[in-house]
């Protein structure tokens, strides 16, 4: 294993993402990922754009923003070392769901999105950890997403339903 080879899979082991696969099967994914470099500023990807990778942060910060008409765009969370970017290039299609900016100098771990699929079919202890993992991220989006949300109309008054009888159903 060459030296890049194995600073990438000390990087990887470190990383939660993959904290569950066995050696063998983490030198399967080191065998198709890369490291790259992004400094800050950098749009990393556009809402609806296509991604053909998927990365996992492995120093910096990125932030993840939804940008709406008439509003700007707002930042829904910012996700740091350790943490997944780019899920959606797992998908077919691979529509970006939100603007990724790095919010400072950033190194990524990069997956390529077509052979970690096939990685994925071919070996699914592989397959199942990562989804494990999409799983685990979508679930905090969700949450940081609702939260987000609720923060933008959090001027309203919450509406309360009336209580009013049920209808009791006979066959």
């Amino acid at each position: 294993m060459g030296k890049h080879a194995s600073g990438l899979r000390a990087t990887l082991a470190a990383a939660q993402f993959l904290q569950d696969l066995s050696p063998g099967d983490l030198d399967k994914v080191v065998a198709i990922s890369s490291l790259k470099d992004i400094a800050a500023g950098t749009v990393l990807y556009q809402e609806g754009e296509i991604c053909d990778a998927m990365h996992i942060v492995s120093a910096g910060l990125v932030g993840l923003d939804m940008c709406m008409p008439r509003r700007g765009c707002t930042r829904i969370l910012t996700v740091g070392p350790g943490e997944l970017l780019g899920w959606s290039a797992l998908l077919n299609h691979g529509s970006m769901t939100v603007r990724a900016t790095a919010v400072e100098n950033t190194e990524l771990i990069v997956l390529p999105a077509q052979e970690l699929r096939q990685l994925c079919d071919d070996d699914h202890d592989i397959g199942y950890a990562v989804m494990q993992q999409v799983a685990l991220s979508l679930s905090r989006r969700l949450l940081a997403t609702r939260l987000q949300t609720l923060d933008m109309f959090g001027e309203t008054q919450p509406v309360t339903a009336s209580v009013s009888p049920v209808a009791r159903f006979t066959p």
